[in-house]
């Protein structure tokens, strides 16, 4: 499929001399050791896809057409780069057409949220797997209390005026019968970007479907706010969400939980930078003695051996309150009350 996908894109390439298309991605891949990390305790080594980032290949194009207007697309795809696996849907990262101009860019398909792209400028380790709980707290909390990245069947908006920026993302829920509600989804961002200073504030609401025996459903709603500034080799950062998740069904309880973060980096020297950050999830209406309210701080230096080749090296702690079960990586269990990680790896982009 990703052949014949090619074989289009070269073909509409050639039939058309005022279209562009990019083949890009970025590769990520390290060797990890984290403790706690099996049943028992124990440590446990490993090649892992995503030290920084998540690896991904893709395709985007546009069309010049005229008046200052362009149509455009992209179709991404994710890789799990220690086995070459595909990461979940052929294009389930990105798979979009839209249009562009001067009043800003309208999207159709499958893409990140504006809640997504505002807050990674916001986060000192840019939403890294090994280790960022921007997006989402550890795996094995009951819940990660985190944000929605990307919609399905969205409609989304983005413009910007100068160091002004806003976007707004609805995905329809496309459920048969019932309300147009269940499954929507919409989110909100505005921030303010400039080289030295930003700041941003974000909303997001996620819907279920109506339960029948209530006549409601889950909602869930997350809102970010945060800031960074930067003077000379130093970025310092701020951000935090609250996280609420309504219960639709009789009995059960509301989730809720804040996650707080901080961080600075610093520029060593012009092609090095070292990073630090910590993270915390305030883990709300459990009962007593049942909240881990993690904290997790982390370490990374980052060594820019070109424009597109990246080596870094990290490490991570992170330690949960009354016993219960913590990781340090968003995706991957730990099977105690901390642990301890490590991470070297290489990045490329093409």
């Amino acid at each position: 499929m990703a052949a014949a996908v090619v074989m289009m894109l070269a073909a509409y390439t050639s039939a058309n001399a005022q279209s562009s298309v990019q083949v890009y991605g970025l590769l990520d891949l390290g060797v990890d050791i984290a403790s706690d990390a099996k049943p028992g305790g124990g440590t446990v080594s490993r090649v892992s896809s995503g030290g920084m980032n998540t690896s991904r290949f893709g395709f985007k194009g546009s069309e010049d057409l005229g008046g200052g207007l362009k149509a455009f697309f992209q179709l991404e795809s994710g890789i799990i780069m220690d086995t070459g696996a595909q990461d979940g849907n052929l294009f389930k990262r990105q798979a979009n057409i839209g249009l562009e101009g001067k009043y800003g860019k309208l999207m159709l398909g499958r893409s990140f949220t504006s809640v997504y792209e505002t807050v990674i400028r916001f986060d000192p380790m840019g939403f890294a797997p090994f280790y960022s709980w921007a997006t989402g707290g550890s795996a094995t909390l009951a819940s990660k209390y985190g944000m929605t990245t990307g919609f399905d069947n969205l409609i989304k908006y983005s413009g910007s005026n100068g160091d002004f920026k806003y976007g707004f993302s609805y995905g329809l829920g496309e459920q048969q019968g019932g309300s147009s509600a269940d499954s929507a989804k919409w989110a909100g961002a505005v921030s303010y970007q400039s080289e030295g200073l930003g700041a941003m504030a974000t909303l997001e609401r996620i819907n279920g479907n109506t339960v029948a025996v209530t006549g409601r459903r889950d909602e869930t709603t997350a809102i970010h706010l945060g800031g960074y500034y930067q003077s000379g080799p130093f970025k310092l950062w701020v951000g935090g969400r609250g996280y609420k998740l309504e219960s639709g069904k009789a009995g059960v309880a509301d989730v809720k939980g804040n996650t707080y973060w901080t961080g600075v980096a610093y520029k060593v020297q012009p092609n090095a930078t070292l990073t630090g950050a910590v993270y915390y999830l305030d883990v709300r209406n459990v009962a007593a003695g049942k909240d881990a309210d993690p904290v997790m701080v982390v370490v990374r230096y980052r060594y820019h051996a070109s424009k597109r080749t990246d080596l870094y090296a990290t490490v991570g702690y992170t330690k949960a309150q009354h016993g219960q079960l913590v990781g340090l990586s968003r995706d991957d269990a730990g099977f105690g009350d901390s642990q301890r990680g490590l991470m070297v790896g290489m990045q490329h982009r093409f």
